[in-house]
């Protein structure tokens, strides 16, 4: 009996081992905690992606998501849900620090995570989709009751514009099914959808709409430990109290894509490389203004198809700058010119909707560079319009009307005009020493007439 318990009692041994090693593993790995103190859009979602997928390889035992966020871009929003939804680490999103909020998307991201935390003086919620692209028809505004039930669309106040409506609609059901599946308050989510309302950190835990409330990710593993949360493997207990924590802050290449990905620089590189390349065009074989206006052209295009651009604000911005080139090019008095200043201050302000939290343009900078381009075409244009006047200095115009000395008469006459040895032809007896005026250029022969004394203004010999 004593040889038949030995193997079992190994198995049992090393089984123990087993899982004090891996508690002990856990305990030496910290918590991953990711801040996020910005609208959501590409560059962020890129870092909470990245985040937590680095946070499951090593092995740490939660992961939290310090949130401070204006709202942001419906499909980076639902791409960092998505994340949090298929992680098997465990998320928590924290409203941090005091005075900061989870608006619009962030109230959805905040919906989503496994623990739901707030600090003091913080405030959540206005999480009614805003349309991209061309204005529609105002939503009628909401009343103030709430919807009769979770699921209830009937209930709800009357959208007056389809595409709206649908959006809202959508909006719903995709908030009220993150709130179904963490236990959360599914009503206030959806009237936070319908009617845009909000809650402070005390309010929203009392209506249980997030589970904890904070003083700092310290506080908040205190109070979270032993609590029990589902994951795709099923239920965990987290063990939380006293664990290590380390920051993890957006690399070289988060911050790269967020830089680009902001509205105001995308519309500046934009216009740097449109600028380049008509610079190349108009005087082609200098290379420095198309190879920069090409890299930043490409840059800016990357750009837009991250962000939330209305087309018809971006067609105004090129018709603006066709406009402007055109007058630099070939100068109109000006017609060309504020056409295109008018068109590229119209673009400026729709291109990129300015409802949408935090990718707006400022009105400041779209008058700038409506300034810069206007001195530009104007500039341009002065230029031109001088040069057009002034008197032609060289080549074969300049020719006709100089004045010269007549050097040798014969077979062949010559004349010295400008320093120059000339063939000359000439209805008149000449002389030489003879003033003589030009009259056209035949080939390589001048013809001349003899000149007046009393004319004046002469070009000179």
């Amino acid at each position: 009996m004593t040889r038949g318990r030995l193997p079992a009692a190994l198995r049992w041994l090393v089984a123990l081992c087993l899982v004090v090693a891996g508690h002990m593993a856990l305990a030496a790995s910290p918590v991953r905690v990711l801040q996020v103190k910005d609208a959501i859009g590409p560059a962020s979602a890129d870092f909470v992606i990245r985040g937590i997928a680095k946070a499951a390889e090593a092995g740490a035992p939660l992961v939290v998501i310090e949130l401070d966020t204006p709202g942001g871009l419906d499909s980076s929003m639902r791409q960092i849900v998505q994340a949090i939804l298929a992680s098997p680490v465990p998320v928590a999103v924290f409203v941090s620090p005091e005075g900061a909020r989870a608006a619009s998307a962030g109230t959805y991201i905040l919906y989503a995570a496994h623990i739901a935390a707030m600090a003091p003086a913080t405030t959540l919620g206005a999480a009614t989709p805003v349309a991209i692209g061309m204005p529609g028809t105002e939503r009628k505004p909401p009343a103030a009751e709430p919807p009769a039930g979770p699921g209830s669309a009937a209930s709800a106040p009357p959208l007056a514009d389809p595409m709206t409506a649908k959006q809202v609609h959508d909006a719903s059901a995709f908030i009220r099914g993150l709130a179904q599946q963490r236990g959360r308050n599914a009503e206030w989510a959806e009237r936070a959808v319908r009617e845009a309302v909000s809650l402070t950190a005390t309010e929203a835990l009392a209506a249980k709409v997030i589970d904890v409330v904070a003083e700092d990710v310290n506080d908040l593993l205190a109070q979270i430990d032993g609590r029990r949360v589902k994951l795709h493997s099923g239920e965990l207990t987290l063990a939380t109290h006293g664990l290590a924590t380390v920051t993890v802050r957006p690399d070289w290449r988060q911050r790269l894509l967020s830089v680009i990905a902001n509205p105001s620089f995308a519309l500046v590189l934009m216009m740097i490389g449109i600028y380049g390349l008509i610079f190349e065009f108009s005087s082609p074989g200098f290379g420095l203004p198309g190879t920069v206006g090409a890299i930043c052209l490409l840059l800016a295009l990357f750009a837009l198809q991250l962000l939330p651009v209305n087309y018809a604000g971006l067609g105004l911005i090129v018709l603006g700058i066709a406009l402007l080139a055109a007058e630099l090019l070939s100068p109109s008095f000006g017609v060309l010119g504020v056409g295109g200043v008018v068109a590229f201050v119209a673009g400026g302000l729709l291109l990129f909707d300015r409802d949408v939290p935090g990718f707006g343009v400022p009105l400041a900078l779209i008058l700038m560079l409506a300034a810069s381009s206007a001195a530009v075409v104007l500039l341009g244009g002065g230029m031109a319009l001088r040069a057009r006047r002034r008197p032609v200095v060289s080549g074969r115009e300049e020719m006709v009307g100089a004045r010269g000395r007549v050097l040798a008469v014969g077979s062949d006459s010559w004349a010295e005009v400008h320093g120059e040895r000339w063939k000359i032809d000439s209805t008149e007896p000449l002389t030489p020493g003879q003033r003589v005026c030009v009259l056209a250029i035949d080939g390589l022969t001048l013809r001349v007439r003899a000149d007046s004394p009393d004319e004046t203004g002469h070009k000179g010999a």
